[in-house]
């Protein structure tokens, strides 16, 4: 049956409100064109136009009659009006009829308009657009499939308005935007709206009624997309998760919502869905199996959200990996995880080149996975995960990183427990830590009873401290006696002990020889400790002595062993080395940088002689004129851990002092005079401490492969030659030391290791400080070119967030000295 007339009729009373509202002067006619156009939005039975007019109006004439109002919006007529009027007639046009046009013309429109009291009125309807709860009655027209049998290319411009509104109002309406436009409140109120339509669609279907969600989750992944998955998914999870607590349906509008999420946009819906829900239930309850159904979701879920991201929380881990635990049909998916997690952190090349933040999450990841198993799993997966431990702990053990060591030996430990291998368990020696402990803490599942389990064991522990001190609880029950029981030596002050000291049968030795021949042949600690303390100021006080037999004092305490567990046996041994050093530099040095590519030493005597030579460098380098304690030696390493060369903190400090020195301030008022340069006596000697370090580098040894697998000592050799050139500044031989350091390091820039390649910057960094700008440029010219475009290329590229510190630091410093040199050439051109 066809309705011709109505539709005729409808065209042709808009085009007569047109006319009127553009010839007429009249404010009635004006009242009555704008009040014909009302009576077709009109709902009810009072409404004067039939439902096929109404119909029609909005399908064909709605858009037309909202543009005509916008672009007369400075005609005559309508400031006729009154405000109460134009509120009611003119305003409430776009508050009634189909919402997404009206939003459509509205964005249009606020493009449009340049700043003006105009603009500013379209922007207050778009206000009470938007609190009238219009979104809502947008995407509630959608999921009723009433919505306008529209093209892809008007929904995606529909889209785009709804989700880009913070943007577009920011770019026409700034610095006047209206807080109501600003993403904090705009995403916030769209995800308030989108779960009002979800409700709608919930009552629905609950009547019988179907409904489609395909618009609100195309809105729901533009808007994740666009990076405010936060805001949005912030308010919308927790409101899921209760309302899929008990009802089926919501758990199935949930399901179908993320189902009809397109492709491109799902890993950006889950990326934000995972970080804003509070459990893994309350995932499994929201998304269900996704992860089966879908391609695009397994691979986020199992693969890039484990392997290929890391910037997330352990919280993060744990929902996704209890997520896949959760469930039976899952749970073969949690298998595949660990399989790949466990592989990944094995690789020996992933751990040489991986970011340690990433290699800490994989571990995470490693462990969560584990803690999750089944007996049945952990018996099924219980050979590959021993060779994943084996191989992953000697590739972690391996690297000369504190951190990744850690990090080995605790996923060793937490594996070896898990498996319970023929009862027995991997116990390693390490310093606790926030990171370590919360390590372990992942092998316990973190349920409501653990957490209420805490408080127990705090009175557990109060129990026991209260049942400790009993000596007052017998004193109480002593005073409690009569008086005849209470002796009166018990109100006698005791005496004051604090002060005594053992007495020791043996005495310290006085004279340096006898202190040798103990080292040497004594088998009494009690003498060999005493020997140990005092020979560093024996050492100090003697020089002649000393020089007598310093080779022969270095050679016995290099190869001393703690045999008698002496308190500080390692700063002793080392302080009183330095001081041999320093006292007979040259023989001592030549006999230690001879030992360092000697046959039969352990890597730990190698770092000795590197850290001997260093500190004893460092103490030649002092001004001559210093005044200097004898007992100096013994309180710098006093701080000295076993293990110095892990902290490589104070060499950064002497770099920073340095750079400090050499950048120019602009500045009012009076200068300080420049330092006075003053003689130190590591130059004439800089040469003996370094070059010999450089001369067998490249023969691997039976027991030393230096350029091979004991990269470790590489690394800290890297670092001494660095401090031995940052030391040997302004002195005659650093040019010459400056060319045989930055030709060493060139063939290693590129090393697997971290700590290697942070020790090459740190030495190109020592050089640039070392050497003037001018024998910078004549002694290395040929070199500066291609040593520029490597730092750029580390400062761009590299994994490691030293190097890359490091390399821009080298590469301010090579400006600032190239830079210098030329001002220079130009200040000296005109004169000569």
């Amino acid at each position: 049956m066809e309705f011709p007339a109505p539709n005729t009729e409808v065209r042709l009373a808009v085009a007569q409100c047109f006319r009127t509202l553009t010839t007429s002067t009249d404010n009635k006619d004006i009242i009555t064109a704008l009040q014909t156009l009302h009576s077709y939005l009109d709902e009810g039975p009072d409404s004067r136009t039939t439902l096929l007019q109404r119909a029609e109006f909005r399908r064909a004439h709605f858009t037309r009659s909202l543009q005509f109002l916008v672009s007369n919006i400075q005609a005559d007529w309508l400031h006729g009006l009154t405000a109460a009027q134009r509120t009611e007639l003119w305003d409430g046009l776009f508050l009634k009829g189909p919402p997404e046009q009206a939003l459509l013309v509205l964005m249009e429109g606020i493009g449009e308009l340049r700043p003006s009291t105009n603009l500013d009125h379209l922007v207050s309807i778009t206000e009470r657009f938007l609190q009238s709860g219009r979104l809502a009655d947008l995407l509630w027209s959608y999921c009723q499939g009433a919505g306008p049998s529209d093209s892809p290319q008007l929904r995606e411009t529909l889209l785009g308005r709804i989700v880009a509104l913070p943007d577009l109002t920011a770019n026409k309406l700034h610095p006047n935007n209206k807080p109501l436009f600003l993403p904090q409140q705009y995403y916030p109120l769209l995800a308030t709206e989108m779960l009002t339509a979800l409700e709608q669609t919930c009552q629905a279907l609950k009547d019988g009624t179907d409904c489609s969600l395909t618009f609100v989750a195309q809105t729901l992944g533009k808007v994740c997309i666009q990076g405010h998955s936060g805001l949005v998914l912030a308010v919308m999870a927790p409101r899921l998760s209760v309302c899929t607590c008990s009802d089926m349906v919501w758990q199935r509008i949930c399901w179908k919502l993320l189902e009809n999420v397109p492709q491109r946009w799902v890993e950006s819906v889950l990326t934000g869905l995972v970080q804003a829900v509070s459990g893994p239930d309350a995932l499994g309850r929201i998304i269900g199996n996704l992860v089966l159904t879908n391609r695009k979701a397994q691979y986020v879920i199992t693969h890039k959200l484990l392997l290929l991201q890391y910037k997330y929380e352990t919280g993060v881990l744990r929902i996704i990996l209890g997520y896949l635990a959760a469930d039976r049909e899952r749970r073969p998916l949690l298998i595949q995880v660990l399989r790949s997690v466990s592989q990944a952190w094995a690789n020996p090349s992933a751990v040489k080149h991986t970011p340690l933040e990433q290699q800490l999450y994989v571990s995470k990841a490693l462990l969560l996975s584990v803690s999750l198993l089944k007996d049945s799993e952990l018996l099924e997966l219980r050979s590959d995960l021993l060779q994943c431990m084996l191989g992953g702990m000697q590739s972690h053990l391996d690297s000369s990183v504190v951190r990744i060591r850690h990090m080995g030996m605790v996923v060793g430990e937490c594996l070896s427990s898990r498996m319970d291998i023929s009862g027995t368990k991997l116990k390693f020696e390490y310093d606790q830590d926030e990171e370590t402990q919360e390590l372990l803490s992942l092998m316990t599942p973190s349920t409501g009873d653990e957490a209420e389990a805490e408080p127990v064991n705090g009175v557990d522990s109060t129990q026991e401290n209260n049942e400790t001190p009993t000596p007052s609880t017998q004193n109480e029950s002593s005073q409690n006696k009569p008086d005849s029981d209470l002796d009166s030596d018990d109100e006698l002050t005791p005496y004051d002990m604090s002060g005594d000291q053992e007495i020791s049968k043996a005495s310290p030795p006085r004279y340096l020889r006898d202190c040798l021949e103990t080292l040497i042949s004594s088998e009494d600690s009690v003498r060999v400790e005493l020997s140990l303390r005092v020979a560093e100021g024996l050492v100090r006080k003697n020089v002649f002595a000393t020089r007598e037999i310093s080779v022969q004092l270095t050679k016995v305490l290099l190869h001393m062993e703690d045999k008698y567990s002496i308190n500080g046996f390692l700063s002793l041994r080392q302080a009183t080395m330095v001081a041999v050093t320093v006292t007979d530099c040259i023989p001592v040095t030549q006999y230690l940088t001879t030992e360092f590519y000697s046959l039969n030493y352990s890597l730990r005597q190698r770092l000795d002689i590197l850290e001997v030579l260093a500190l004893a460098a460092q103490e030649l380098s002092k001004p001559i004129t210093e005044k200097r304690d004898p007992s100096m030696g013994i309180v710098a390493s006093a701080d000295l851990t076993p293990y110095p060369g892990d902290n490589p903190v104070h060499w950064r400090q002497e770099v920073e002092k340095r750079i400090q020195s050499k950048t120019k301030r602009l500045r009012k008022g009076a200068t300080q005079p420049p330092a006075k340069a003053t003689p130190n006596r590591y130059a004439p000697v800089a040469g003996h401490f370094f070059f010999p370090l450089l001369r067998n580098y490249d023969k691997p040894q039976v027991t030393f492969d230096l350029l091979g697998s004991d990269h470790l000592v590489l690394g800290r050799l890297i670092h001494t030659l660095g401090l031995l050139m940052h030391l040997a500044v302004n002195a005659p031989i650093a040019a010459q030391m400056g060319r045989a350091l930055l030709d060493f390091v060139w063939a290693v820039r590129y090393h697997a290791d971290q700590m290697v390649r942070r020790g090459v910057l740190f030495a190109v960094c020592s050089v640039f400080l070392s050497i003037n700008s001018q024998n910078l440029l004549v002694e290395l010219s040929d070199q500066l070119f291609e040593t520029r475009i490597w730092l750029a290329d580390v400062a761009e590229g590299d994994p490691d967030a030293d190097c890359r510190n490091l390399a821009v630091q080298s590469l301010v410093l090579l400006d600032k000295s190239l830079k210098k040199q030329l001002q220079d050439q130009q200040a000296l051109g005109p004169e000569s």
